[in-house]
């Protein structure tokens, strides 16, 4: 990694964590500023820059999303001015939910305006206002962040990071390995699962529940069976390569595309299993990966960073 790739993972890093309407003109601003300084330091020195040169100036600039920070507005979550204000009413919230969990509700129907009246405190109580954790958890996991690097600024300095690395590592690559591996076994036969747990002596009901249906065997089972195979060789080579080329990311995203039109198909297209319970929670656990694939899809889309400006000027031009 020379010196450019280091400013180029550098402002990449800054630039995604912006709105997508500012990203790329910061992208391309940051970035002639950064090389200038880099040019100006290394004459400076006496000597060619380098990666090192380059990391060594840009932990002197700033974190990534400290930098990212000076190009937007500033979003107060909490005024300091209520910061005591805000403490006193989360001690008080958590006191109260604590002393809701404590009583037991009772149901019974209603039969007055009073009883509708316990419905609602009990819905009020039980439902609503412990419904607050979620937000409460991130004020105070994003606090002790900003207090963690407020106390101990340099125990992670920023260290460059190739755009062709792989997420997770090899030990990701490892893992997904390993679960299509298992998802090939499953699907071959999932009764084998009950073979493999109770040697052959479970219930002739559970064997019912995960027999395929002849439709789907001869429709989308080869089809999901021979994508799921294609994986293992693709993720084999990016296991050896240890990186993820441009040209693997467009496969991996055709790949991805493909495999939901199927999963999709799947879903739609009649029972996959001969019981209605195991067929309604298998495609409902469908719905959810094709949810979570489209999901990382928009957000590689959304991240991309193209450090240019978005539109010439007829000075430019």
């Amino acid at each position: 990694m020379n010196a450019n790739d280091v400013i180029e993972c550098y402002v990449n890093e800054v630039a995604v964590q912006l709105p997508r309407a500012q990203r790329n003109d910061v992208a391309f601003e940051l970035r002639a500023l950064l090389q200038e300084e880099l040019q100006g330091k290394a004459e400076a020195d006496g000597r060619i820059a380098d990666a090192a040169m380059a990391i060594e100036l840009l932990n002197a600039f700033g974190r990534p999303e400290s930098v990212a920070a000076r190009y937007r507005p500033t979003l107060t979550i909490i005024d300091p001015a209520d910061g005591t204000g805000f403490l006193r009413a989360t001690w008080i919230g958590l006191v109260i939910i604590w002393a809701l969990g404590l009583l037991q509700p009772t149901h019974r129907p209603i039969e007055s305006a009073w009883d509708l009246l316990h419905l609602l405190a009990q819905w009020w109580g039980g439902t609503v206002i412990p419904s607050l954790w979620w937000p409460g958890v991130l004020v105070v996991g994003y606090g002790i962040a900003a207090w963690s690097r407020r106390t101990w600024p340099a125990t992670r300095p920023w260290a460059p990071r190739a755009r062709d690395h792989i997420h997770g590592g090899r030990s990701a690559m490892a893992l997904g390995l390993v679960g299509i591996l298992c998802g090939v076994y499953v699907l071959i036969d999932p009764t084998l699962v009950l073979d493999v747990f109770w040697g052959g002596r479970a219930a002739p009901a559970a064997y019912t529940a995960l027999s395929y249906t002849e439709s789907f065997r001869a429709r989308q089972g080869p089809w999901l069976l021979a994508l799921l195979l294609f994986n293992i060789p693709f993720f084999m080579a990016m296991l050896v390569m240890g990186r993820n080329t441009p040209l693997m990311r467009r496969i991996e995203t055709t790949f991805s595309l493909i495999f939901c039109a199927v999963l999709t198909w799947t879903v739609l297209d009649g029972p996959v299993f001969q019981t209605t319970i195991s067929d309604r929670t298998t495609k409902f656990f469908l719905v959810l990966v094709i949810l979570g694939i489209l999901f990382a899809l928009a957000r590689e889309r959304y991240r991309e960073v193209r450090p240019k400006p978005d539109a010439l000027t007829p000075g430019n031009s």
